[in-house]
């Protein structure tokens, strides 16, 4: 992500809003990288070329000022030699010196600033130049004591002296023939530095007007650089504040170079889609790739616009995000020429229009929702917008004023559709208005009533909404007829209500008495059970002893006892056992009625006890030559009771045998379920009626009629097993149909009835 957020960044770096910068050769952009440096190194570069300037001009300003004192040096030691070749020869020639000195003046001495004194042999001044006349002064006297001229002569050569009066001349003495003493030639300094000066002053000019130029310069370059840079800060300013707009305003920036076939993304495109910026421009491929090719070809826009029949697009298309979902965009762009390259480009945003585009589906959903609810009411409705005309009317409207459908179109004028309208009679009841509301009821030609509602809306129109009101305009009527009858039976009423008064308190005392019956019913319930227990007990005692001799008579134990007597015998023990069956029937639901019976569970397999059951009735099913079978799994292991659950199988399979006729059928099957099992027991016997499905199942019900006189039974069977499977949190469903056999459903959850336990103390 980072790197990404880096590739962005060096593009925006190089684009400002999509257009490049002229200059985009590598060695420009190494030198743009390297451009904050120049900006500070450069002041510095030209201050030091300004200072190296400085100094060279005045190295070379002092080695000036040398040559211009050595050259004048040489030239006053050859105008020296020259003077005293001339003065000696004139002496020859009894020239005086003073002749020979104004013939020189004009070419060597006036223009230079230059003085010649003449000596003669006895030192003091002869001649000069300028003249000053014949004065005792010798040349020491000029030239001052302290200097070697005088002594030394022509050895001494130019030296640079100072003369009594302070001025510093260059000077130089030559000895003369007799009658002649020396020539002494002085320059003063000053004049010999004249032409350095003009050059010096001029060289100076020179420097001085360079390094001007190079300040102005610099401190040109220094303005424009700064301006340079602010103006690049604006421009990022600019670009970031446009781009935080245009991502606020989920909108992009488009920029298509015809002419190369590119496109330019503002990052708030790249955004708004879910894009990561793979370079500065995408190609036309790539983006006509993304834009769905039923809304919009690209191909046909640029075709379009290069013949010259457009020069704008304003359209509106599908784009696929990154997400893979379709995103509606609406673009606005107009062909522009750059004004640098005249190369065509086609600027312009693209607006995310998704959320508009949901409204507006949303929107016309809700006007055909509204239009199919006013249509469907039972009222008359219309809708007048600000300027009275019509919005919107159901077909109730147009039956009542008889108005034809064309007519019928939003936009229409209140007038022009009241002028068309059949206009029915109406018997106007007094308006009652109420602030921006008006309501009232009329009466129509064909006796029919309507309640008008009318009502102002927020933007200056009106809603009127008229209902039938016909049925409850008759109810009226009825009820004042009624009410003329109700007074008649107010009368009636109060003497009825003393009759009522004491109806309800005869109510109170048989609701009294029956709560009284009821206890003692209930007592009396309580009282049976527990003499049912007890007499059950009772007779157990001797059935036992009963059952017991009659075994050791049967078995012949202390002798045999004949044919006649082994047949009571066993008649004896046959009925004792089958009462004693009675009697354990009789105590198990007296058991379970009480609360008392507890259920031991274990972990037990449904097949021993099945089988176990099987075993107890098949001398049955042997004797009526029954068909039986046995499917499904038998090794399913569940919680339960072993007793009680031999005893539910016992009891169901029994009435299965008895109530069987002879060759039918007996079949038993398991099933599981999730979290139970399901033992169901058929059979082909006798059936049981529809009418007396509900009744059997219930303690001592036997189905009536000649079953209560062909088969024996206590009725408590089918009503224990019940009981037991459903303590075990199981139920005992039946099927039956006469002549058929019946079906009885056995379910019995795997833990017993822990999972019911648990969400009824939850």
């Amino acid at each position: 992500m980072s790197r990404a957020n880096a590739e962005c960044t060096s593009v925006r770096a190089d684009t400002i809003l999509g257009v490049a910068r002229s200059l985009t050769h590598p060695l420009y952009q190494r030198f743009e990288s390297f451009e904050p440096s120049f900006r500070r190194a450069i002041p510095l570069l030209v201050g030091f070329f300004i200072v190296i300037l400085g100094a060279g001009a005045l190295v070379q300003t002092s080695a000036l000022r040398d040559d211009a004192l050595l050259d004048a040096a040489s030239d006053l030691e050859t105008l020296s030699a020259l003077i005293a070749r001339d003065l000696e020869g004139g002496s020859r020639a009894g020239q005086a010196p003073g002749a020979v000195l104004a013939s020189l003046a004009a070419r060597h001495l006036s223009d230079q600033g230059r003085v010649v004194y003449v000596s003669g042999a006895d030192g003091r001044l002869m001649a000069s130049e300028p003249s000053i006349g014949e004065t005792p002064r010798s040349l020491v006297d000029f030239l001052g004591p302290s200097q070697p001229l005088t002594v030394f002569g022509d050895r001494a050569g130019v030296m640079r002296i100072a003369l009594p009066g302070g001025q510093e001349v260059l000077a130089t003495v030559r000895n003369l023939a007799a009658p002649l003493g020396q020539v002494a030639v002085l320059q003063p300094v000053s004049r010999a530095l004249s032409l350095w000066r003009e050059r010096s002053t001029s060289l100076g000019i020179l420097f001085s007007a360079a390094g001007l130029v190079l300040a102005v310069t610099t401190l040109a370059f220094l303005l424009q650089s700064k301006r340079a840079s602010a103006a690049d800060q604006d421009c990022d300013c600019v670009r970031e504040r446009i781009d935080t707009a245009l991502n606020r305003g989920h909108c992009g920036l488009w920029d298509w170079d015809l002419a190369r076939g590119r496109i330019y993304w503002s990052d708030s495109m790249y955004a708004l889609l879910g894009y990561d910026r793979a370079g500065e421009y995408m190609s036309f491929g790539e983006v006509t790739g993304f834009i769905h090719h039923e809304d919009v070809d690209l191909y046909a826009v640029a075709d379009a616009i290069s013949r010259g029949e457009a020069n704008y697009l304003d359209q509106e298309f599908r784009v696929r995000a990154a997400s893979g979902e379709w995103i509606w965009l609406k673009a606005r762009a107009e062909l522009v020429i750059d004004r640098r390259t005249r190369s065509r480009h086609l600027v312009g945003i693209v607006v995310d229009i998704s959320e508009q585009r949901r409204m507006a589906e949303r929107t016309a959903t809700a006007d055909a929702r509204l239009r199919d609810a006013v249509e469907a009411i039972s009222e008359a409705f219309v809708l007048w917008d600000g300027d009275n005309r019509l919005v919107l009317c159901n077909a109730k409207y147009q039956q009542l004023h008889q108005l034809p459908g064309d007519l019928l179109v939003p936009g229409t004028g209140h007038a022009e559709i009241m002028a068309a309208s059949i206009q029915p009679q109406i018997d106007r009841e007094p308006v009652r208005s109420q602030r921006g509301s008006a309501s009232y009821e009329a009466r129509l030609s064909d006796g029919r009533w309507l309640q008008i509602n009318g009502r102002r809306t927020k933007d200056g129109g009106s809603v009127s909404v008229g209902t039938d009101i016909t049925k409850l305009k008759q109810q009226e009527e009825r009820l004042t007829q009624s009410e003329h009858q109700l007074l008649m039976h107010v009368t009636d009423l109060k003497a009825s209500r003393q009759k009522l008064e004491a109806q309800a308190q005869q109510l109170a005392d048989l609701a009294e008495r029956y709560l009284e019956q009821k206890a003692a019913a209930e007592s009396a319930n309580r009282a049976k059970s527990e003499f049912l227990a007890n007499m059950s007990h009772e007779l157990r005692t001797p059935l036992n002893a009963i059952i017991g001799f009659s075994e050791i008579m049967e078995n012949g134990l202390f002798g045999p006892l004949g044919d006649k007597y082994t047949d009571y015998v066993k008649d004896i023990r046959s009925s004792g056992g089958y009462l004693l069956g009675i009697i354990d029937d009789i105590l198990d639901m007296s058991r379970i009625e009480s609360g008392k019976m507890r259920l031991e569970r274990s972990e037990v397999a449904i097949g021993p006890v099945l089988e176990e059951a099987v075993a107890k009735v098949r001398p049955e099913m042997e004797r009526k030559q029954l068909v039986f079978s046995l499917e499904g799994p038998l090794d399913t292991r569940l919680e339960a009771d072993p007793h009680a659950l031999y005893q539910i199988l016992g009891n169901i399979l029994d009435n299965a045998a008895k109530f069987t006729p002879e060759g039918g059928r007996v079949a038993v099957r398991t099933r599981l379920v999730p979290g139970a099992i399901n033992i169901f027991i058929e059979d082909t016997g006798i059936g049981i009626p529809k009418e007396k499905l509900e009744r059997v199942g219930r303690p001592f019900e036997q189905v009536e009629g000649d079953l209560v006189r062909s088969y024996k039974g206590s009725g408590l069977g089918l009503a224990i097993a019940r009981s037991l499977a459903e303590m075990h949190g199981g139920s005992l469903r039946l099927r039956s149909a006469m002549g058929a056999g019946t079906i009885v459903m056995i379910h019995l959850p795997l833990d017993g009835g822990a999972g019911r336990v648990m969400q009824q103390a939850a």
